[in-house]
């Protein structure tokens, strides 16, 4: 993409938390920051995204242009990046895979959305595909409490975006969607088992007369650790109906979005 034209997603981007128009609506879009391989200097490219577990996994495109982008030299040169989705900012070490995980993960992009075919195609050469692991394992910076509002507008998010995909998906569910889910899965599983351990045992020692209060938010850990096994029992089915799946995803998210509600409500303050 243009410079330009790179500055004013990023700048939109960063001034709408994520949230993008344009070719980038609704889509899964990151801003990825490299170390120039020969001036060091620091670059940001706004780039689409796929989950994959604890990683993120992006495709040096470059719109199907014939040579690599800088981004993806750059980053074999220094393989520390700075990763912003637009709710939170962390460093990743940036991994380019080869073989036949490359194969499968490209395969399974495409599957998902041909275009990534089409560039290559346009391209004349193998896309690249580079893998972003993460390296800050602590919590977002900042006032507890905002920081605990930080991680569930991350959740928020994150099931918008399925929502969007499911319903837009055809009759047969991808690869990658499955993915999609299962990450997320994943990642609310660790976040309220981490709660449960740590967060409010502390909370209750402190606050007593939050008795009442943890013993819903506990419950509602409960109702929400059913509906992911649920949720991960459907997508382990040959054949998944995206309309059964959709179902099942909203039904998460309206018992989630009340639950981080209600948290939010009780705790932030007190945490902050």
């Amino acid at each position: 993409m243009p410079m330009d034209f790179n500055q004013q997603i990023i700048d939109e981007f960063r001034a709408n938390r994520g949230q993008v128009g344009g070719p980038f609506e609704g889509g899964r879009l990151l801003l990825l920051t490299t170390v120039g391989a020969r001036t060091g200097a620091s670059r940001t490219t706004p780039l689409g995204y796929l989950p994959d577990g604890d990683r993120l996994l992006v495709i040096a495109s470059a719109g199907g242009a014939p040579r690599h982008p800088a981004w993806y030299h750059n980053l074999r040169a220094n393989p520390r990046v700075t990763v912003e989705d637009g709710i939170l900012a962390y460093q990743a070490d940036a991994v380019v895979l080869e073989g036949e995980e490359r194969e499968r993960m490209f395969a399974r992009a495409a599957e998902l959305d041909p275009g990534w075919s089409a560039y290559e195609d346009r391209s004349g050469r193998t896309l690249p595909v580079v893998a972003l692991l993460p390296v800050d394992a602590g919590p977002p910076t900042g006032p507890m409490g905002d920081a605990l509002i930080t991680l569930h507008d991350a959740f928020r998010r994150e099931l918008s975006l399925l929502r969007r995909e499911v319903a837009a998906s055809g009759p047969r569910l991808a690869a990658q969607l499955r993915v999609n889910c299962l990450t997320m899965c994943q990642g609310l599983h660790v976040h309220h088992s981490h709660e449960d351990r740590f967060m409010f045992p502390a909370m209750e020692g402190r606050y007593p007369e939050l008795a009442p209060v943890m013993e819903r938010l506990r419950a509602e850990h409960e109702t929400i650790a059913r509906l992911l096994d649920e949720l991960r029992t459907l997508l382990a089915a040959p054949d998944v109906p995206p309309a059964d799946l959709l179902g099942e995803v909203n039904r998460l998210t309206g018992e989630l979005e009340a639950h981080l509600d209600y948290e939010e409500k009780h705790l932030v303050p007190l945490l902050n």
